[in-house]
């Protein structure tokens, strides 16, 4: 059966479209992200198409796309993926391209989307949504004293206990790297050649044994509210929403932190492709991104929806200051290089394996 509808003309600057009550796939993260992305995107998307939004969770989103699309077996029709996992699936072939004068919308004041996103949002197969960031985060009640430095991290004498590392080359090494007194500024030269590696690897040695390892983003918290570490690494959002919506006693400590983007693709041969392409442009329209800060702290990687951001839905905590990207917070801040980790991901996550199991 189907529902004639009419869709927001600010969003598709169309008077009616007729779209089948279809359903579409959006493979995410999970968590308190995933329950941000359900109210700003799929939520009212439904609502104005009739279109349901089935969500799932993975470890990795960008993980299973490769299998899928090359097995002809594609059960995925968005997925939301780190940078160097777009960048690397679109050289293979694996994704959809996304021309984001066409397949987007335009800003409120009829800004093209190519001029409305902040540098490095767009590539040739994916659009950002958010702009986040690993962090370090300690529980207050666990931590005598105030970790004001990501090279606290790796003083165990000082801040003795468990840490919490994410079982992960990316962000690891240059944090590694960082807390040895690299400047960000120099990190990825450094660690483009193998004395640089090792020094990585050298500085990791120092915590080896007292590393928690994690893989999905829902675990930091929980292992720091259960004290098995008393500090970790983790994506902001997450720390922010266990501090706010469940009244954690945690700190972020902004040092140190790695910048990255999240954005969606369309896997080649995604079973509802107009579904899909309705999706991505809805949810990376300027209201939508800018709701999404109202349930968790990643800023929206849209220039219009900066403005639009407001108040978490507590309605009292100004979000504009719990951005990665706030002024305070970036002074000695990391952009992840997502070329570096589409040319060295391999090799480097090899090496770190190997050094996980020596």
């Amino acid at each position: 059966m189907k529902k004639i509808l009419i869709l927001s003309t600010a969003v598709f600057g169309l008077a009616g479209v007729a779209a089948q009550a279809e359903s579409v796939t959006v493979l995410s993260w999970g968590g308190a992200y995933e329950k941000s992305q359900v109210e700003a995107y799929n939520k009212p998307f439904t609502e104005a198409t009739g279109i349901d939004v089935n969500m799932q969770a993975a470890d990795n989103p960008g993980t299973p796309i490769k299998a899928q699309v090359e097995a002809n077996n594609v059960s995925i029709d968005v997925a939301d993926v780190e940078k160097s996992d777009a960048v690397r699936l679109c050289d293979e072939g694996l994704l959809e391209p996304i021309d984001p004068d066409t397949d987007l919308a335009a800003a409120p004041d009829g800004t093209p989307a190519s001029e409305d996103f902040i540098d490095g949002a767009l590539t040739d197969c994916a659009v950002a949504n958010i702009v986040w960031s690993t962090v370090m985060a300690y529980n207050t009640d666990k931590v005598e004293g105030s970790p004001t430095t990501i090279a606290d991290f790796f003083d165990t004498k000082k801040f003795p206990g468990k840490r919490g590392l994410r079982k992960s080359a990316k962000a690891t090494m240059e944090m590694a790297l960082m807390a040895d007194g690299v400047p960000a500024a120099d990190v990825y030269k450094v660690l483009s050649t193998p004395e640089g590696v090792d020094r990585a690897f050298k500085k990791l040695d120092t915590i080896k044994g007292d590393i928690v390892w994690w893989d999905a983003g829902a675990q930091p918290p929980q292992l720091l509210a259960d004290g098995e570490v008393v500090m970790t690494t983790a994506y902001n959002g997450r720390i922010f929403n266990a501090q706010v919506a469940e009244n954690q006693p945690f700190k972020i400590v902004w040092d140190g932190q790695v910048l990255d983007f999240d954005l969606f693709v369309i896997p080649k041969g995604a079973p509802h492709m107009k579904e899909a392409k309705e999706y991505l442009k809805f949810a990376t329209s300027t209201q939508q991104l800018a709701d999404q800060a109202k349930w968790i702290s990643y800023g929206p990687a849209r220039k219009s929806s900066a403005p639009l951001v407001g108040l978490y839905q507590d309605g009292k905590t100004e979000m504009g200051p719990e951005m990665p990207t706030a002024e305070a917070n970036m002074k000695n801040a990391l952009v992840n290089d997502f070329e570096f980790w589409a040319d060295h991901d391999t090799e480097l996550s090899e090496r770190f394996n190997a050094w996980l199991a020596g």
